[in-house]
Order: C-alpha cells, then sequence, then structure tokens
C-alpha cells in the first residue's frame, strides 16, 4: 500500500500565454494529485485575476480540472498570492477549492505547519509592501471588483507591464524574505515549520529559533520552466520537479 501524501504548490502563473504551463498543471491533475490526501495551492496560481466574473476560457478550463479532481474526495485549499488576491468565493465554489486565511496552520502527519504565500515576508520591499497595505483592504477591492470588466483587464495588462519593470529595477536581495522576518512569523505561530511560495527560489532552509528550537522553511518553486511541488509524507518532505511538456504546432 502507497504511503499517504499531501502536495503543496505555487505561482504557476497560468496564462494564455503559456499553454505549456497550463497543459502540465492539467496532466498533474489527473494523474499526481489524484492519489493525495489534498492539495495546497500557495498562491499566484494565475499570473493575473480580474474578478470571478472573467469569461476568459483558460479560467474555467482549470476550474473544471480542479473541481474533477476534488469530486475524487481530494480535499483542494486556495491561499491567495499577489496576483490573484481578487479571486473569490464564486471561483473557489466552481473549482471546489476552499478559500484559506493569508496565514493558515495545519497538522501535517503530526507536524503543526504554517501555510502562507511568502509576499509579507518580503518587509525589504517597501513599494511593494506599501501597495499590499492597499489592495489588502476589503473596501479597496470591492471597489476595484465593481469597476467595468473592460477596466478591469486594462489594468490587469498594466499591472504585468509594472511587475516586469520591477523585477528587472529591484536587487535580488530586496525580493526574497527578510531573513529576520522568518523567526518571528514562526513564533508568531508557534510552529517549527514553513510552507511558502512567491519568490520563486525552491530550497529548503533550516534556522534557529529565538528560544533555540531548530526551525524549517520550505520554499516552493515556480513553474516557468519547469513544473515543482512539495510532497509531504509521514515518513519525509521532498521537492520535486520535472520538465514542461514541448508543445508542437497543429
Amino acid at each position: 500500500m502507497a504511503e499517504r501524501s499531501t502536495l503543496l504548490i505555487a505561482d504557476l502563473h497560468l496564462s494564455p500565454d503559456r499553454p505549456d504551463i497550463t497543459q502540465a498543471f492539467l496532466h498533474f491533475l489527473a494523474g499526481t494529485a489524484r492519489d493525495a490526501d489534498a492539495l495546497y495551492i500557495l498562491g499566484d496560481l494565475f499570473e493575473v485575476w480580474i474578478g470571478d466574473d472573467n469569461p476568459e476560457p483558460l479560467l474555467q478550463q482549470v476550474a473544471t480540472a480542479l473541481h474533477s479532481l476534488s469530486a475524487t474526495g481530494v480535499p483542494l485549499y486556495f491561499c491567495h498570492g499577489n496576483r490573484d488576491f481578487l479571486l473569490k468565493q464564486r471561483y473557489a465554489q466552481k473549482a471546489g477549492m476552499q478559500l484559506l486565511a493569508p496565514h493558515t496552520v495545519v497538522d501535517l502527519y503530526g507536524v503543526p505547519t504554517l501555510l502562507m504565500h511568502g509576499d509579507s515576508l518580503c518587509t525589504l520591499d517597501l513599494g511593494y509592501q506599501k501597495f499590499r497595505q492597499w489592495w489588502d483592504q476589503p473596501w479597496w477591492q470591492w471597489l476595484i471588483l465593481h469597476t467595468p470588466l473592460w477596466y478591469r483587464q486594462h489594468l490587469g495588462r498594466k499591472a504585468r507591464r509594472v511587475s516586469a519593470s520591477d523585477k528587472m529595477a529591484k536587487s535580488s536581495s530586496i525580493m526574497d524574505v527578510t531573513p529576520d522576518e522568518v523567526p518571528k512569523v514562526l513564533m508568531a505561530h508557534q510552529v517549527q515549520h514553513l510552507i511558502h511560495g512567491h519568490t520563486h527560489r525552491p530550497a529548503v532552509h533550516e534556522l534557529q529559533l529565538p528560544d533555540g528550537r531548530p526551525a524549517w522553511r520550505y520554499v516552493l518553486g515556480d513553474w516557468y520552466q519547469q513544473s515543482a511541488y512539495l510532497e509531504v509524507r509521514p515518513s519525509g518532505w521532498q521537492l520535486h520537479f520535472a520538465a514542461l511538456p514541448t508543445l508542437t504546432e497543429s
């Protein structure tokens, strides 16, 4: 009998511009994820999210695939990222997902673990954190979601351009997590294990908490060049990577 496992992913940045990532994700949902006890998506599943009313066919395709997995009995959980923070209950229900709080502690086979997207850990990126304070407000989100769809589509395109420009201008250290912030968050939630995405730097980091206890930070990988997921089993935790499919023109 196969050992039980829970899977965690983040930062797929699905968009019509990258059908190879979409195909890899659909294959993952129809294959590897079917045997999991649960699947956690820790943000930035989509490149940009302008509202649950967006008629983009890709969104329906992904929702159908997610709901199909959920229907097999695999629980799906979604934590908002900085690209899809406007994803609401309407789409979550369509996809068969349960929305998580920005900081959620779960029990992974006896190990209390903090799950989050990870952007709030990058405290040295002052410009981003200032913007984050705005979009994290319910009134601001309500206001944006009640503008016409065409206007939100315009804002989405603009946000992608600004994001690309910011990445070119900012140093690598600013866009990574602030080392001092990690133990603070772990201590605040009384855990020794943290899993997050956002930085696109998959790795396992061991650190020491202020009270002397060891702690571990697992960083999920993005799907730009390869698919990536963390597999948590009772016997151990492991990051997995696989090449994206090569698409051929029909």
